[in-house]
């Protein structure tokens, strides 16, 4: 399963693109508002793009067919990593096709169902984006819809890649991994999360501990 880091910090960007943990960067309006300031956020996106090997999702802010196309194209012109997010309304995917039939990559956002994700699939979408957190929000649980977008798309040999977002916890991580998503996008905290165990903190200690028994310098 590839991981992106979602966020726009570029500190938090180039931290994991150095250590080779992340895949890819999503991003959406909110959290380019975090940290653009009063920067044009097209160079942050260069500037991301620029440190990650790997796709980074770009979201329009437009929701007319027509305006979801034109920033969509305008996002592309970029950099080659851009993908464009777009999101899961009739116009949303009206775009997606569109951008699609001219080799873009898109990413579509904010679905909550598998029957979302069918019609995403057959608008062309390189990437869906089922929000899990915000399913299990509102006592739905959101791996459910994962599972069963996984299904559906192995069953009628859909190419779609199936990205979780909306990731709270390690535990969506390590499910979204058994359940076969393709990609999950994860913020910083909890990327570092998944590498922490209390078993491997008492394992050095004493690792360390007993070397110092040695009296000796490597």
């Amino acid at each position: 399963m590839e991981i992106f880091l979602d966020t726009a910090d570029i500190s938090e960007i180039r931290r994991a693109a150095q250590a080779g943990l992340i895949d890819g960067i999503t991003t959406n309006p909110s959290l380019m508002a975090k940290v653009a300031g009063d920067g044009d956020p097209r160079d942050l996106f260069v500037e991301i793009c620029e440190v990650v090997d790997g796709p980074v999702s770009a979201e329009v802010v437009a929701t007319d067919t027509d305006g979801m196309v034109a920033e969509g194209r305008r996002l592309a012109d970029l950099h080659r990593h851009i993908v464009v997010k777009v999101p899961l309304t009739e116009d949303g995917l009206r775009a997606c096709r569109a951008l699609r039939e001219e080799q873009i990559a898109v990413n579509v956002t904010l679905c909550f169902s598998v029957a979302q994700a069918l019609l995403a699939a057959k608008a062309g979408a390189s990437y869906i984006s089922p929000f899990v957190g915000r399913l299990d929000d509102i006592g739905h649980d959101g791996m459910e819809v994962v599972a069963e977008i996984r299904e559906v798309y192995d069953e009628y040999g859909i190419e779609t890649r199936i990205l979780a977002a909306s990731i709270r916890h390690p535990r969506h991580a390590r499910e979204a991994m058994l359940l076969g998503a393709d990609c999950a996008t994860l913020p910083p905290s909890v990327l570092y999360k998944l590498m922490q165990h209390p078993l491997t903190d008492t394992g050095l200690q004493r690792f360390l501990d007993d070397w110092k028994t040695l009296g000796k310098e490597l």
